[in-house]
């Protein structure tokens, strides 16, 4: 059984997706405060964490950031009643996977989470060994980058896209296409996306508003080119999304 944190100041929320969990065969576990919510993150490990934005005396959002800090890539669905589109953004970009917004379905949310805990179908174990493009060497055995003799630290998802695209170097993907073949979601916020290849490009990019390795071809999607792609790839380029 895979095992479900769920932290939510609203103890009734938390034992109805609990209670959902469950009967799909999960085993949850509930929290109502950030304390007892990363303290049992820590000593339980769960395999995947609904966590709400909103807690008492730390946010959600805090939270995972210290876990994230600490190396912890556990699957996160952030649950929040702030609906913007700036709002899912900034909750990707504290490190979440998924985002939902109350109210919610909690059948779509714990299919949701059986989506976070599957594994996608590109499996960077499956990579080659050794994988070089414009300046990058990947290593798909012992998940380790360098760009340009430099080390960069990725984490688990941010290795997955890149090595995706590596593979594939001067061909443009869109979002929904990564978001099924390298997360392996057939729904979801395709934001997580866009939030990814920004974080990408502040670890590779010279200069992230103006990207020469990860770029945005407009109408096509989002390609990894070295200089021989340059002069092929098709459509202008957008530099700032």
């Amino acid at each position: 059984m895979t095992k479900v944190l769920v932290v939510d100041d609203d103890a009734l929320v938390a034992s109805s997706v609990a209670a959902y969990l469950a009967k799909a065969g999960h085993d949850p576990r509930t929290a109502t405060d950030a304390v007892e919510g990363e303290h049992t993150w820590r000593v339980w490990q769960p395999d995947a964490v609904v966590l709400d934005v909103l807690l008492p005396g730390s946010s959600g959002l805090e939270m995972l950031t210290r876990r994230r800090h600490d190396g912890d890539a556990t699957p996160v669905l952030m649950l929040s009643g702030l609906a913007s589109a700036d709002d899912r953004v900034i909750g990707l970009e504290h490190g979440a996977d998924d985002y939902v917004t109350k109210p919610f379905d909690a059948r779509e949310l714990v299919l949701r989470v059986e989506a976070l805990l599957r594994r996608g179908p590109f499996d960077v174990q499956h990579a080659p060994v050794r994988l070089e493009a414009g300046g990058l060497e990947l290593d798909g055995a012992a998940r380790t980058a360098r760009y340009r003799d430099r080390v960069v630290e990725l984490t688990p998802r941010e290795f997955a896209l890149l090595s995706f695209l590596a593979q594939r170097p001067g061909h443009p993907f869109g979002r929904r296409e990564l978001l099924r073949r390298v997360w392996g979601w057939t729904f979801g916020d395709d934001s997580t996306v866009m939030v990814h290849i920004r974080r990408l490009r502040k670890k590779l990019e010279d200069d992230p508003a103006r990207p020469e390795l990860i770029v945005n071809l407009r109408g096509s999607g989002y390609a990894l080119v070295t200089d021989a792609d340059a002069e092929v790839a098709p459509g202008p380029r957008e530099t700032v999304r």
